[in-house]
């Protein structure tokens, strides 16, 4: 596994040798602003709102989604061919991810009629009637004198003719893709009851190179796996990162000259900022609820513990004292108690305690092995690596009860929940052959689906919902 303890020595590397390993800063692009939705830019009022608590009301609802419509088909440099093909592109993008968190049935705009300007805000039910379509997206894309882009979105309910939900975004033309995916939230939000969490973006840590030789680079992409970038440049190892509750930072675990630290990574500016400095193997950082504190764990003397310190640097304070390797804590949602793996009942079993380290007890005892262990941001489960023969991502109550397995590779490892707790994202490693790759599963563990990344990959963390 990757996260058993590292066997090696630490000692002190300049900060300065570290950021020569840096790309250079990633450019996140513009603000999406929330407008009204009238096809003349004008406010509008909100759509009806109810909560879906049956799964089978929705699962599997068919839904129709033409390409969206543009006022007039004028250049963008979002698309080539103009704001009539980015239409098409968006309810392309809106169609996958409907699809790929096994819910709904939907079809896309190149088996559809493509609807006009003026039917967005006024659809031809008989046709989508006749499709046997249950709900039917609609939108608009309309590109505005400043260059920016206005991106309207209604959902449609056909049976009873009525208009469910709209919004509209003003983006610039390089973050068409978000409007796309808060297209795709306004949906699965509306259908669901759900919090959604499609536009969101992952971390993950790039592989290249053979066995003995591995690269890693740290990498963020879309949800999806769209606009994929690397942040580092491979010339330390990065391991472990994890994005900041608000998003603006991420936190890694690098190796400059063979030495481990962690760093703070500002998403914005390209600034890292180094958070511990010491003489001892260090690893498995996590963010608090809050940002305030990184949990982390140190080897001192053959004995491995959870620390925690400020996300700025400081002090640590030691949370478990016992013999053996305490590892790999997670807060839960609130921030009261922390899960963490430990080896201190002869194998790797997860434990809960208190975030100030009291009241530490076991709470996995179901056959074979528990790492990797990840509060899920409901708060209701909790997300692990089982390790009997295989390894396969598993999730339990906060109390260890009902365990269930959802996955059944070979070797399935380090589980990051989606910002609303519904899917799981980790990495399988192919037997043989080593190589790895990023995979998601709902928690009914029926519907899987593997990322695309344009290399290897390992060690996924899912941030929140942008802002």
């Amino acid at each position: 596994m990757k996260y058993l303890l590292f066997a090696i020595a630490f000692a002190a590397a300049p900060l300065a040798a570290q950021n020569q390993d840096l790309g250079r800063p990633v450019a996140e692009g513009g603000q999406v602003e929330t407008t009204g939705t009238d096809a003349s830019g004008e406010a509008a009022d909100g759509g009806l709102t109810f909560t879906v608590t049956d799964e089978s009301d929705w699962a599997d609802l068919g839904i129709a989604i033409p390409g969206f419509a543009a006022d007039r088909d004028v250049p963008t440099p979002a698309n080539a061919d103009g704001t009539a093909a980015l239409g098409r592109e968006m309810a392309r993008v809106i169609t996958a991810n409907l699809q790929n968190n096994g819910l709904f049935k939907p079809v896309g705009p190149n088996s559809l009629p493509q609807p006009t300007f003026a039917e967005i805000t006024s659809p031809s039910w008989g046709t989508w009637r006749g499709r046997g379509a249950e709900m039917l997206v609609h939108g608009y894309v309309r590109a505005r004198s400043d260059g920016r882009l206005v991106v309207g979105c209604y959902l449609y309910d056909v049976a009873l003719q009525d208009e469910l939900v709209r919004e509209g975004w003003v983006v610039p033309p390089a973050d068409w893709r978000r409007a796309a995916h808060k297209c795709s939230d306004l949906i699965y939000a509306r259908l669901t009851g759900e919090s959604p969490f499609f536009d969101s973006r992952i971390a993950y840590i790039a592989e290249t190179g053979p066995k003995d030789r591995r690269v890693k680079r740290l990498a963020i992409m879309d949800s999806d796996g769209a606009n994929h970038r690397f942040l580092t440049l491979g010339s330390a190892t990065a391991l472990t990162p994890r994005y900041s509750p608000d998003y603006k930072r991420l936190l890694y675990l690098s190796y400059v000259d063979g030495n481990p630290r962690l760093y703070v990574y500002d998403i914005g500016t390209g600034q890292q900022t180094l958070v511990t400095q010491s003489s001892n193997p260090t690893f498995a950082p996590r963010w608090s609820p809050d940002g305030r504190y990184i949990l982390y764990s140190m080897a001192v003397a053959g004995n491995t513990d959870i620390y925690r310190v400020p996300a700025s640097g400081g002090q640590s304070v030691r949370l478990t004292d016992t013999p053996g390797i305490d590892i790999g804590g997670s807060y839960s949602p609130d921030g009261r108690q922390i899960v963490f793996e430990s080896d201190r009942s002869g194998s790797q079993q997860c434990y809960v305690m208190n975030a100030d380290g009291t009241n530490q007890r076991r709470i996995s005892f179901g056959g074979g092995r528990c790492a990797t262990p990840e509060w899920s941001p409901r708060g209701d489960q909790i997300a692990f690596t089982r390790i009997a023969g295989d390894f396969n991502i598993a999730v339990m109550s906060p109390n260890g009860r009902n365990v269930r397995a959802l996955t059944n590779g070979w070797q399935d490892e380090a589980p990051t929940w989606a910002p609303n707790g519904r899917i799981i994202q980790f990495f399988r490693t192919e037997r043989n052959t080593g190589r790895s790759s990023l995979w998601q599963v709902d928690l009914t563990g029926r519907n899987e689906r593997k990322l695309p990344t344009p290399v290897d990959a390992s060690d996924p963390a899912w941030g929140p919902i942008l802002p």
